[in-house]
């Protein structure tokens, strides 16, 4: 069999033939039930777990095509990449019990949907300039669907300093992949309220992470990467009217809280 070890992730990964082949955490339990919960609703462009091989390694899916970046991609690829992730959020909103799960992270309140937790270009694969699948559950945990959604957009909309886009384009990005989505103007700007508080959330949890002694995270923030999330939640509030005006459709009063 073909076998290749996959660079990118927090964990040693192989691909052998057409599975991927990845250690168990103590999460993975409630990885392998949302997994079958998509799997029972037909969510096409996600994996299925196939068990645990004779290295106690979890074995899923490869799924074929060329992984994203960090930021961006063509308006196909946003397009899809919603759609995408509404599939998931749909077949995940009746699923009982999830709060019940041995989550990596703890539950958002409210609970709508399991979120993927880090739904990026770099997560999932593309074919064409469409985006046919996402991988990578290891963040997933219960929560509205506006916080998976405010990452989702940060990264393909590339609402980032770095990212290469100006201002006036990431709104209009970021407005194709709600409507794309099917977010209403209500809706909407709950995802552009949920922004900051995401990406200030994800510096809190990459903190936690490095006190705790996980190396990946320490080194994650000596490289700048806290910084950069810091500096690019400035950068979201500082440009607040615009994604008012463009990703959410009107004015918001200037004493909302």
């Amino acid at each position: 069999m073909d076998r290749e070890i996959l660079s990118g992730g927090m964990t040693t990964v192989v691909r052998i033939g057409r599975t991927v082949r990845r250690p168990v955490r103590a999460w993975s339990e409630a990885v392998q039930w949302l997994l079958a919960g998509l799997a029972a609703a037909q969510v096409r462009g996600v994996p299925r777990w196939h068990g645990v091989d004779d290295e106690g390694r979890e074995v899923l899916d490869f799924l074929p095509g060329e992984a994203g970046g960090a930021y961006g991609g063509p308006e196909t690829a946003l397009v899809s990449a919603a759609k995408l992730l509404r599939r998931v959020h749909d077949a995940t909103a009746g699923l009982p019990d999830k709060t019940s799960r041995p989550w990596q992270l703890a539950a958002v309140e409210p609970v709508e949907v399991v979120c993927h937790g880090d739904f990026a270009p770099y997560n999932c694969v593309f074919r064409d300039g469409e985006t046919t699948g996402v991988f990578d559950f290891d963040t997933a945990h219960p929560g509205p669907r506006s916080w998976d959604l405010a990452y989702a957009v940060y990264r393909f909309a590339g609402l980032s300093t770095v990212a290469g886009y100006e201002p006036a384009d990431q709104a209009a990005r970021a407005r194709l992949f709600l409507d794309s989505y099917g977010r209403t103007r209500g809706e909407r700007l709950d995802v552009v309220d949920a922004l900051v508080p995401r990406l200030l959330a994800l510096v809190h949890f990459m903190r936690t992470g490095a006190a705790n002694g996980d190396p990946n995270f320490a080194r994650h923030i000596e490289e700048g990467h806290a910084d950069l999330y810091l500096r690019d939640a400035d950068h979201i509030t500082a440009h607040r009217e615009l994604w008012d005006r463009v990703v959410v459709g009107h004015r918001v009063p200037a004493n909302r809280p």
